[in-house]
């Protein structure tokens, strides 16, 4: 089979739409940038789902005339326009109507309490556990048993609140290599962490969770929070 290089990486782009690809993008970047600016938002970690909507929105506008010869720019901005006046105002009711402000937004969603993963939001969970360890470890987080509560934000950010330290108890482990420890084989006898819930149960043999009913263990362990 033969490829036409030349019509896949060029087909019909001459040097004069080359430069003219560059100008559209330049002005459809400026106008991206000039949006967010407006929005009054300082990152993407601040972005809820509805924003991050309407930056798919603007991406969808900005796009095709970066590049497109039958696209005009100036209709492009127009729908600019029209989506910061919409995102201005249904911020503007959102501020004021707790109603819309938790439609708009969702609201936060309990993960941890009291060192165990909650059961009754399961339905709702869709991060991935991997993911959710990763951000425990990055904040010097070894067990669930040192977190008395974390909640995942309407932005994707996760708050955790810890327990003093004398109150940290046994818990399930988020570092990698004892975790991969885990197993339905119960050997000797310790205190467990249901690698499902978090639940401890203090076992000597093979065993399902008396929370959640899982049978898939790991060691516990209780070490402290180094800050």
């Amino acid at each position: 089979m033969n490829f036409d290089w030349h019509t896949i990486l060029m087909n019909d782009l001459d040097w004069g739409y080359f430069i003219e690809i560059v100008l559209r993008t330049l002005i459809m970047f400026i106008f991206v940038l000039v949006f967010l600016r407006l929005s009054g938002k300082k990152g993407v970690r601040q972005l809820s789902l509805f924003e991050v909507a309407i930056i798919i929105a603007l991406g969808s506008a900005a796009g095709d005339p970066m590049f497109n010869k039958d696209t005009a720019i100036l209709p492009s901005l127009l729908v600019f326009v029209v989506i910061l006046i919409v995102y201005r105002a249904i911020t503007y009711f959102a501020a004021r109507n707790e109603k819309i402000e938790s439609l708009l937004e969702g609201e936060p969603m309990y993960i941890i309490e009291d060192g165990e993963f909650t059961l009754n939001e399961e339905s709702d969970n869709t991060f991935a556990k991997d993911e959710f360890f990763a951000e425990m470890r990055a904040q010097s987080i070894e067990h669930l048993g040192q977190v008395k509560t974390a909640l995942l934000e309407t932005n994707g950010q996760v708050s955790f609140f810890y327990y003093e330290d004398d109150q940290v108890k046994p818990g399930l482990p988020v570092l990698p290599k004892p975790y991969k420890e885990k197993s339905d084989l119960v050997t000797k006898k310790s205190n467990y962490a249901c690698t499902y819930c978090g639940k401890i149960q203090h076992l000597n043999g093979p065993a399902k969770c008396d929370r959640c009913g899982h049978n898939e263990w790991v060691q516990a362990i209780n070490t402290l929070r180094i800050t």
